[in-house]
């Protein structure tokens, strides 16, 4: 039989106080952490840096979440910030340190932005699928068919030099005076002349005005439109202009007239006759979605498969996936105010610094 020693079992206990009191002596102790969590509504911006020459990071964030899939638009505003006007996503403002979109939900006209415009006194126009956004910094006011638009659909935009707003639709043209609406019909174009292309064809895709004043209107299967403030005059593949499917027009700063077009490539116009450029002299496709001067006089076209081609009066240059342009559909190009370009494509923005182009994504807000 085994022994019980109730003296042992003391023992013991006092031995396990002893060592346990020992162990701790000397230990770092972790005094509780505060909750450090931004409670505010408000988010906590860093100084902002749109504008500075940008260099992409040397390791990226695998997750890569675009700003918006498609990019039809974009404008610097006056602040710094950068607007981006989408296919789908409304519009979304760059801070350079974080994105706001700002969709109906937000008393935004429509889902699709096809024109940004800012005028003299800091106010957005948006010319958007369902109407006309203007955005004072706070509230948007919307402008429909029940305003005086001839349509909701709008394709283009001007500011003309008198603070005359010019919203080009599937109807053809409004013009806005800051109190009414006048509206431009224009003729539409010969039934079936191109039955692939999808648009009404009263559309008024493009509006420009030069530096004369005069105002231009691309449409869509009648070529373009300059109006003198009195009359219009047409021209047309009768007269030498590539395509009668125009998608953009700009005047650089020589006084040369460059018309983007949907099937013919691009045309130059030096007042007295056209010159064509199509895939045969360098273009990635004929189908050139838009054209823009940067500050040196290179004009980059954004095409629809053919990625950019950029052109220094001589010879043209391609940019696509090799170069680091990941979609070859590219519907918008904005140079910043410290020289960097943006492109707007089918699949995202990418921006280029003069060295290096590369996706710009939500991940690399701040940089």
């Amino acid at each position: 039989m085994k022994k019980y020693y109730p003296f042992m079992q003391t023992y013991r206990v006092l031995l396990f106080l002893i060592i346990l009191v020992t162990s701790c002596i000397g230990q770092n102790k972790t005094p509780l952490q505060k909750d450090v969590t931004n409670k505010s509504n408000k988010p906590q911006l860093q100084p902002q840096n749109v504008n500075q020459v940008w260099t992409p990071p040397s390791n990226q964030n695998p997750i890569r979440e675009q700003v918006s899939q498609y990019i039809r638009r974009m404008l610097q505003d006056k602040a710094g910030n950068i607007w981006f006007g989408t296919n789908g996503d409304g519009v979304c403002r760059y801070d350079g340190n974080s994105f706001t979109y700002f969709s109906q939900y937000d008393g935004f006209a429509g889902d699709a932005v096809r024109g940004i415009v800012e005028d003299n006194k800091g106010i957005i126009w948006f010319a958007t699928s369902g109407g006309v956004s203007r955005y004072d910094g706070k509230s948007f006011t919307n402008y429909t068919t029940k305003d005086g638009l001839n349509h909701n659909e709008m394709w283009s935009i001007l500011l003309d030099k008198t603070g005359n707003l010019w919203f080009g639709t599937v109807e053809g043209v409004s013009r806005f005076d800051g109190k009414n609406f006048t509206n431009f019909p224009f003729p539409a174009a010969a039934p079936g002349q191109f039955s692939d292309a999808p648009h009404p064809s009263k559309l008024v895709s493009c509006i420009y005005q030069d530096k004369g004043g005069n105002i231009w209107f691309g449409t869509y299967g009648r070529g373009v439109y300059r109006y003198d403030g009195t009359s219009l005059t047409n021209f047309s593949e009768k007269d030498g202009l590539c395509n009668n499917v125009v998608q953009c027009i700009i005047e650089d700063k020589n006084g040369i007239f460059w018309f983007g077009t949907r099937f013919g490539g691009m045309s130059r116009y030096d007042g007295k006759s056209f010159t064509t450029y199509t895939d045969k002299n360098g273009l990635s496709t004929n189908f050139v979605w838009t054209i823009f001067e940067d500050k040196i006089g290179n004009l980059w076209l954004g095409t629809a498969g053919g990625g950019l081609c950029r052109y220094d009066g001589k010879s043209f240059t391609h940019y696509s996936q090799a170069e680091g342009l990941g979609n070859r559909h590219v519907q918008s190009i904005l140079e910043d105010k410290y020289g960097n370009l943006w492109f707007g494509t089918s699949g995202g923005v990418y921006r280029f610094n003069g060295k290096t182009l590369y996706n710009f994504t939500k991940d690399m807000a701040g940089q």
